[in-house]
């Protein structure tokens, strides 16, 4: 796909529309950024090319999203009233064991009841709520609006050039423009980075959706499913009491299971899965409206290697996605969101330069991919089947995931494990190694019924790192005014204020 055009500022033309932020794209991180910026007053306008409520793929939240962001925008009893099931973990065929075995949120304090659980939602809904949430803030929404180019004017971006649904031409410029179009982006180039796809998580997956699955039982009927199988493994997410969203992923170089028929490779995957053939017993397969047509998505795990340039912050799919195993996908865009509105609103306020700000808005974000990486990677190896070619391919050892390690090393630069040794390739895999059998330990706690197993989960290192920061975002919209301010999670780096929506230097040691 070619990249928008870049136009310089023009002379001798209408005046552009003016305002502080463009936010383009509606979806969660778009409405989450549009929403926390105008909370602080400025002028926001938001433009997306669609026209809600649209398709898009079915989400299982965490409660960082629930009971984190969407409390500081306001809309948490909207969400209590729109039905979504609860989810209140994770259940999984995965691992050593042939039994499945559920994780509970609620096996960390910090998410305990009454915010141990979050929602599976149909995202035509969940956008909508968030969309609709930054209108009534007062965000200048425009949808049926695509963006054809970016203005720009020496080094910084300065607006965008647009076309309304009746074909109009317009321009607009802003201190920032903000791209949350989505793993689709046309903008990302603008920031002089480039995307680099993983080959660790290259997948395919087939996906489609179902009414009449069967549940879980109470209290986890609401939990999605994750299930290994040779070829790959099912995500399983009850979306309602009947619909539900069933995919298979593949490695990418068994395509020929994916292809000519999907109808018909979807059912041999499904026969191939016993758990997920059981729990499709009876259903039937949707065959009409935004859920009847079977869909492939490829190479869905990436990040930039820039995710800003002076005027231009990638934040959500736009800047970088991991596999979905861990339901990461929203948590990640909202919380992208939340930490660029952060930097936005202290630029704006004047009370932090824009290079720290904007610098500690990327070190997180590339902290908290890092970390679901690191615990995705792990989950993986500790699923160890040598007669299956999609397992045995994700085996850290091989040698052809040295690159993409070493690639790891220098995107996070040791941040996401907190051990300066992971400098190298081979140091990253015995790291990972060490983690994926920390990890398969506390599973077969679990899995075994052993006393305090759900805790060993919380002991094992990446599930740890992988709730932390969520946690962190929970509490302090939990508590507002009332919390304990944080250490800075980088050494002479900013810290959240009270109330999450900026950034404040942080207090000498």
């Amino acid at each position: 796909m070619s990249e928008p055009e870049k136009v310089s500022a023009p002379e001798n033309v209408s005046a552009p529309e003016q305002f502080d932020v463009i936010v383009v794209g509606g979806g969660p991180a778009g409405s989450t950024l549009a929403s926390l910026v105008r909370m602080k007053g400025a002028r926001v306008l938001l433009l997306e090319r669609e026209v809600f409520p649209r398709y898009q793929i079915g989400e299982s939240l965490l409660p960082a999203t629930v009971h984190g962001v969407c409390r500081l925008l306001g809309v948490t009893d909207v969400l209590a009233a729109a039905g979504f099931p609860v989810k209140r973990g994770g259940t999984f065929r995965w691992g050593a064991r042939k039994q499945a075995w559920t994780f509970s949120f609620a096996v960390s304090p910090r998410v305990a009841s009454p915010t141990s659980y979050a929602y599976q939602v149909e995202r035509s809904k969940f956008d909508k709520i968030l969309l609709d949430n930054a209108v009534r803030l007062g965000v200048d929404v425009r949808q049926g609006h695509t963006v054809t180019g970016i203005i720009e004017a020496g080094e910084r971006v300065q607006g965008v050039r647009f076309t309304g649904p009746d074909g109009t031409e317009g321009r607009a410029t802003a201190r920032f423009v903000v791209d949350a179009s989505g793993n689709t982006s046309r903008l990302h180039p603008n920031t002089g980075g480039r995307r680099e796809y993983s080959q660790y998580f290259r997948s395919l997956a087939l996906f489609g959706y179902f009414e009449g699955g069967k549940r879980l039982p109470e209290p986890i009927s609401g939990n999605i499913v994750s299930a290994a199988f040779d070829s790959g493994w099912f995500w399983y997410i009850p979306l309602s009491s009947t619909l539900t969203s069933v995919g298979a992923v593949v490695h990418r170089s068994m395509a020929e299971k994916v292809q000519g028929d999907p109808e018909t490779a979807l059912n041999a995957l499904i026969k191939e899965c016993p758990m997920i053939d059981d729990l499709l017993e009876n259903a039937t397969r949707v065959t009409s409206g935004q859920y009847g047509k079977l869909r492939v998505r490829k190479d869905y795990s990436y990040h930039n290697t820039r995710f800003w340039r002076p005027g231009l912050i990638l934040i959500g799919d736009a800047a970088c996605f991991v596999d979905p195993v861990f339901s990461s996908g929203v948590h990640l865009a909202t919380y992208s969101a939340l930490l660029a509105a952060r930097s936005i609103n202290s630029i704006l306020a004047g009370t932090v330069a824009e290079e720290p700000a904007l610098h500690e808005f990327e070190a997180r974000y590339r902290r908290e991919y890092s970390v679901f990486y690191e615990f995705l990677t792990s989950f993986y190896q500790m699923n160890r089947d040598e007669d299956s070619y999609f397992w045995e391919a994700k085996r850290i050892t091989r040698s052809e995931h040295y690159t993409e390690f070493e690639s790891f090393v220098e995107l996070v630069a040791g941040v996401a494990s907190g051990e300066t040794a992971l400098s190298d390739a081979q140091s990253m895999v015995e790291h990972l190694t060490k983690r994926a059998d920390e990890l398969a330990s506390a599973v077969e706690d679990v899995a075994g019924g052993e006393p305090g197993g759900a805790s060993a989960m919380l002991r094992s290192s990446v599930v740890k790192q992988a709730m932390h920061e969520g946690s962190q975002v929970q509490m302090r919209a939990l508590l507002g005014e009332a919390a304990v301010r944080e250490a800075p999670l980088f050494p002479g780096g900013l810290v959240p204020s009270l109330d999450s929506l900026t950034w404040e230097p942080s207090a000498p040691a």
